[in-house]
């Protein structure tokens, strides 16, 4: 099914409104008592109490592997993990299952973790609820700028746009991102989410947010947010994907299970108390309210011989005993607790309990088992899956980084090759690389690592007229390969960041070539394959000039943008 046949599906289950949005919402198989510590609550207290209702929870094994996890939440028609579609909310070229292709599909952060400094020590980086697969080019030009309206493109594939913002909006940022109309509510309420989630967090960039604990959201982002979340009310997508989620990471999404506590926050319900529309049950029975029943603990992918950990959040409410846990299964020997046991008061207490699981396989195959959580005076047992793929320690081969494109006076990009063995080339299977980058503030050398899924990262907020240097690394089951080589980056002393700004020259993809996208014509067109040799010459292009281009990565510039525009052509 293609992408506006799926759209249309969407619009039918959403309908629109929000009376039909409560009606959809109340379907949600929303767990007694869930909500019951925010009830009553209004503004920065009801906010708090969301915050701590949802941030305990039980955290993806890995980043990589994200993508067996998109297979249950992110699939068209759902749960066809062999001839379903990735359902991508960034692009509208349908790329199947089973495979996952880093060239192709990126695990992007909507909410971007620049904005929290990328740190992989929480567990925002891995959360679901804001991860999404996404077409790897559009993911690209999105890089971390902000939600906004966008006036003037400089991409545009058709669902995803990039460009400069509406009056008002961007929050000092260069460009914005807009998604298709049938995808903002989705967003807004998946920002809503992070907002609330880790309002613990300190924001490195405050394009949208505040640091502060509530309202968090600032004043333009809220109404930009508010207007999208009434516009496009919560869908079948979003309440089938909420499931899902809550059954790997045991939390929710309020504002899909409660879409008016948005209005209670930032709308116009403000210092008003919530109550919600479906009542828990009464106080005074034992209760588990997490871990879910038939939840899965997915290890992902894990080196023979290594152990992968993770961890399962318990939070219960009456408990009169202590919770037994017993492993079962063939492979059970393969994996293992901390504990046998949990006392009652730890599980009831409001900060939960972690249980920490672990997985080390011992040769090459699938492994599953299964966690039995029993006792503690809950009628009958509660059943977690555990699951875990044992492979060979990886051979990562040795691989060069190469000179920077589109360098300005505070950004550039970084590019390397693909690592590559044999005759014919075969590729490294490769889960992420690492850039090394390092920098100068007052004298000081500083360094850092920065993750990519592509070989080209893209890199801001540099000191003008600054030199910088980058080396990269693969990254594969938690091994890496022995650095590149370091290349040196001269950044511009100035001028030509007005200059782009003035007259910008963008690309969006297209069969066999691609389009430019320039607020006016530009002169002198230069296009060179990545030896540097010239394989086309235009004396002026306009917006929207299509350019045939064989399959390879290319560089264009022109007499208003002398910076080289790296540009991509897959087919």
């Amino acid at each position: 099914m293609n992408q506006f046949l799926r759209r249309a599906l969407l619009r039918a289950v959403s309908l629109s409104g929000l009376t039909v949005t409560a009606i959809i919402s109340a379907s949600a198989d929303i767990p007694a008592a869930y909500y019951r510590p925010a009830t009553g609550k209004k503004d920065a207290a009801l906010k708090t109490a969301l915050h701590q209702i949802i941030y305990s929870h039980t955290e993806v094994s890995s980043y990589n592997a994200l993508p067996e996890y998109f297979k249950r939440t992110d699939v068209y028609p759902p749960g066809n993990e062999r001839y379903g579609q990735w359902w991508d909310m960034y692009g509208n070229i349908p790329i199947y299952l089973p495979h996952w292709s880093g060239a192709l599909m990126n695990r992007e952060h909507s909410f971007p973790k620049s904005w929290w400094g990328g740190s992989t020590g929480t567990p925002a980086y891995v959360d679901l609820f804001h991860l999404y697969p996404a077409e790897a080019q559009a993911n690209q030009k999105k890089l971390n700028y902000p939600l906004g309206t966008v006036q003037t493109p400089t991409f545009d594939n058709g669902i995803s746009q990039v460009g400069y913002a509406t009056t008002g909006q961007g929050g000092g940022a260069a460009q914005v991102f807009e998604p298709d109309d049938e995808y903002k509510g989705d967003f807004a309420r998946t920002y809503f989410y992070v907002v609330t989630c880790y309002q613990n967090l300190h924001w490195r960039y405050t394009y949208m947010v505040d640091n502060n604990t509530y309202p968090t959201l600032n004043q333009w982002s809220a109404n930009l947010l508010m207007k999208w979340h009434r516009e496009d009310p919560v869908s079948q997508k979003e309440i089938d994907r909420n499931e899902e989620v809550y059954r790997i990471q045991a939390n929710r999404n309020p504002f899909i299970d409660y879409p008016e506590l948005a209005e209670h926050l930032w709308g116009n319900r403000r210092g008003q108390a919530w109550t919600p529309g479906q009542p828990g049950e009464p106080a005074g029975e034992p209760q588990l309210i997490t871990p879910v029943q038939d939840m899965a603990l997915d290890f992902g992918e894990t080196a023979i011989g290594k152990t992968s950990t993770a961890s399962l959040f318990f939070r219960g409410e009456n408990l009169t005993g202590n919770l037994t846990l017993t492993l079962f299964g063939d492979k059970k020997a393969l994996f293992s607790t901390d504990v046998s046991s949990i006392k009652a008061p730890l599980v009831n207490a409001e900060s939960g309990y972690w249980l920490t699981v672990r997985y080390t396989p011992t040769a090459e195959s699938s492994d599953d088992a299964r966690l039995i959580i029993s006792d503690g005076g809950l009628e009958g047992s509660r059943g977690i899956a555990l699951h875990g793929q044992g492979l060979p320690e990886p051979t990562l081969h040795d691989f060069k980084a190469l000179p920077p494109s589109d360098v300005t006076s505070t950004s550039y990009t970084a590019n390397w090759e693909e690592p590559v063995f044999g005759n014919p080339s075969i590729p490294d299977v490769v889960d992420y690389y690492v850039v090394t980058r390092t920098y100068f503030t007052n004298g000081t050398a500083s360094s850092e690592d920065i993750e990519s899924e592509t070989n080209e990262l893209h890199i801001t907020g540099c000191e003008p007229g600054s030199r910088e240097s980058y080396s990269v690394r693969s990254s594969r089951l938690g091994f890496y390969s022995a650095p590149t080589n370091t290349v040196v980056v001269d950044l511009m002393a100035g001028g030509l960041t007005d200059v782009t700004t003035d007259n910008p020259l963008g690309w969006a993809y297209i069969p066999a070539g691609v389009r430019l996208v320039c607020a006016s014509p530009h002169t002198g067109c230069r296009v060179f394959d990545a030896a540097g040799r010239l394989v086309e010459l235009i004396p002026e292009v306009d917006n929207n000039t299509e350019i045939t281009l064989p399959r390879g990565a290319f560089f264009i510039i022109t007499d208003q943008q002398p910076t080289p525009l790296r540009v991509l052509v897959r087919e």
